[in-house]
């Protein structure tokens, strides 16, 4: 006899209904202790359950998933594709709902990576929460310098470079004669704005309170650096150690180094039986162009949603394979922005397609990048 289960997970609690071929019912709360969801693994046991259907929101769904994925078939459900009918709506019917489409197998799973791959997953969003407070922290830290009338940061190329940080530093130490500042200044920016104007640009009134302030930011962004640095190191490891093939093929790729790599690794595994062909792995990142038409009318060609991560990675690698000389990316980025006039970021987001496809070739067939040339005859392409 078969039996399937539904849960509806929430924060503090989960909704289970286990539902037999023949139609018998059991419906029940739990909480979300581990010994509770212990508790609930033992009753769905117990009944022979075969397969359980989750859906959840956030990171809820993750302990329910390592405490059951040893003993069921397990099914991330997505809640935009199982919406609940008009007049149903309740936590328990959720679940009875989500029981009855798993019973009718009309429940498709979402892409849910191995624990390896779910670990790098991890340390790779951990870095990007990084790099936007290291952007915040900047910022900050320009506007204490604002305050101060320090306007150094009007003459140089951003507030990330060495000039820049170097002036922060000795700011933090309380050095603040401008005649000693501007030693620390690269001599390309003198040259390119006048040594007058630059030492007129490090000329400010600074309290001892701003150079506390100063010296805390600049703390601050050591310390995310420095856990940025460690975030990359650990990820390098395990990709070293778990796939390290992978690793060095991914980098044969233009555009695409070490710390591209490991991101790529982290966001899409290196299993691409779970991806049919290239074409789902671009629509399942949101790269793909939007099917909106009514009436034979085209209503938006717009990107789709997807795994923004995987996204921010493979545009920036996008970007440095259209200026990488002699490759296929650059070629194709010259001719549809210098040619056919076509935008340049509409470009760039083709440019990353065309990348994932590589991407999805290279893992799946266990080979090296292979630059595409018009001498070629034909291209083994599955996308």
């Amino acid at each position: 006899m078969k039996s399937v289960c539904g849960l509806d997970v929430h924060k503090d609690s989960v909704y289970l209904c286990i539902l037999s071929e023949f139609g018998e019912l059991i419906e029940k709360v739990f909480g979300v202790l581990t010994y509770q969801l212990e508790e609930m693994r033992d009753l769905m046991l117990h009944h022979h359950v075969v397969e359980v259907s989750m859906e959840s929101t956030s990171v809820y769904w993750i302990p329910v998933w390592r405490v059951l994925s040893p003993h069921f078939k397990l099914n991330l459900a997505n809640p935009y594709f199982i919406k609940q009918l008009p007049g149903r709506k309740s936590d328990v019917k959720d679940a009875l709902w989500i029981a009855e489409c798993t019973m009718k197998e009309l429940i498709r799973g979402s892409f849910v990576p191995p624990e390896t791959i779910q670990q790098l997953r991890q340390y790779d969003r951990r870095i990007f929460d990084l790099n936007e407070e290291i952007v915040r922290k900047l910022s900050k830290l320009d506007a204490v310098l604002q305050r101060c009338n320090i306007r150094l940061s009007n003459y140089v190329s951003n507030v990330d470079s060495k000039s820049y940080k170097a002036v922060v530093r000795a700011i933090s130490q309380g050095i603040t004669a401008p005649e000693e500042l501007v030693k620390l200044i690269h001599g390309r920016i003198i040259n390119h704005h006048g040594m007058d104007v630059i030492t007129a640009s490090l000329k400010g009134v600074v309290s001892l309170a701003e150079i506390d302030m100063i010296s805390q930011l600049r703390d601050e962004l050591d310390m995310a650096e420095a856990h940025k640095e460690k975030c990359q190191a650990r990820m390098l490891e395990i990709c070293e150690r778990e796939f390290p093939e992978e690793l060095k093929r991914l980098q044969t790729i233009p555009g695409i180094k070490e710390r591209a790599a490991t991101s790529l690794i982290a966001e899409i595994g290196t299993d691409m039986n779970k991806f049919e062909t290239a074409n789902h792995l671009a629509s399942w990142s949101g790269l793909k162009p939007r099917n909106d038409e009514s009436n034979k009318k085209i209503k938006s060609r717009s990107i789709t949603h997807g795994n923004v991560y995987l996204r921010k990675t493979i545009i920036e690698c996008a970007w440095a394979a259209s200026r990488t000389k002699d490759c296929f990316f650059s070629r194709f980025s010259y001719h549809q922005t210098q040619v056919r006039k076509k935008s340049k970021m509409k470009v760039l987001v083709a440019v990353a397609r065309k990348m994932l496809v590589a991407i999805w070739h290279v893992l799946y067939d266990n080979t090296n990048y292979i630059d595409f040339t018009t001498d070629r005859k034909t291209s083994r392409t599955r996308g």
